[in-house]
């Protein structure tokens, strides 16, 4: 069962313009993206897919691999699969271009469920939260799932909200001698599709909670398409502004040295 990634990077950003060149320790951020994925053993080829020549030329000046795609594309999973139309894989894993540090068992943790059932078409990961900072971001999307780790909702809002205080979301009881308080569940930019249901997906009309939160899984969910949600410990930096890309650094210097 072939797996490749694709890493769809856009060179125009509302909220970090030129996210994907941003320097993180003397190397753009596609970079670090690229070579973090590439670690990951059950993928046969890694893909930077872009409309934009600076960032083909980035990629192409540290030996990786891209693909222009077409410019009208309105969203990264449409990006994605022009890319998969020229790529054979059974599995396509859309690696978000602003995750420099993912681990390779994120990564892993994703895929195989997918590799184990066929009947699921869609996965992802999540994270849990321990910051009540990052639990009110609405910058840091939100996920609750199913006893069995599927998807129930997405949402930049934090989700679930704590009418009762005394119970941990991983069904624990706070005291005052208990560990710190899981706020929630972070999801990741992480996504893995079937072949198949990619296409299908790309060709569904957006829905109003997806353009209402701007989150385009939940146009899987409004359809009726399950998504499986792996449980990952995974600490690095995602990038969506400026402070993001300073914490990107600092990381870096305290991590990956």
């Amino acid at each position: 069962m072939a797996v490749v990634a694709i890493i769809p990077a856009r060179y125009g950003s509302t909220r970090l313009p030129g996210k994907p060149l941003a320097t993180i320790g003397g190397k753009p951020m596609i970079q670090h993206v690229y070579e973090s994925t590439s670690k990951a053993k059950e993928l046969v080829r890694v893909v930077v897919a872009t409309d934009d020549r600076r960032i083909e030329e980035a990629v192409r000046g540290f030996g990786g691999e891209v693909i222009m795609t077409s410019q009208d594309h309105a969203s990264g999973t449409d990006r994605l699969a022009e890319v998969a139309r020229k790529v054979k894989a059974e599995l396509l894993v859309n690696v978000q271009g602003d995750l420099p540090f993912i681990h390779a068992e994120t990564i892993t943790r994703a895929v195989r469920p997918m590799k184990r059932d066929r009947s699921i078409p869609m996965a992802t990961v999540c994270t849990a939260i321990v910051d009540e900072d990052d639990w009110l971001n609405p910058n840091v999307v939100k996920v609750v799932t199913d006893r069995k780790g599927f998807a129930l909702y997405f949402s930049r809002s934090p989700i679930p909200y704590l009418r009762n205080e005394a119970v941990d979301l991983n069904g624990g009881k706070i005291t005052p001698r208990s560990k710190p308080r899981t706020w929630g569940n972070r999801h990741l930019g992480l996504y893995v599709y079937r072949r198949e249901f990619l296409f299908k997906f790309a060709r569904l009309q957006p829905t109003a909670l997806e353009q209402i939160e701007s989150l385009e899984q939940l146009r899987a969910l409004a359809y009726g398409y399950r998504i499986h949600v792996a449980q990952v410990d995974e600490r690095s930096v995602e990038v969506d502004t400026l402070e993001d890309l300073q914490r990107a650094e600092r990381y870096l210097r305290e991590n990956m040295n």
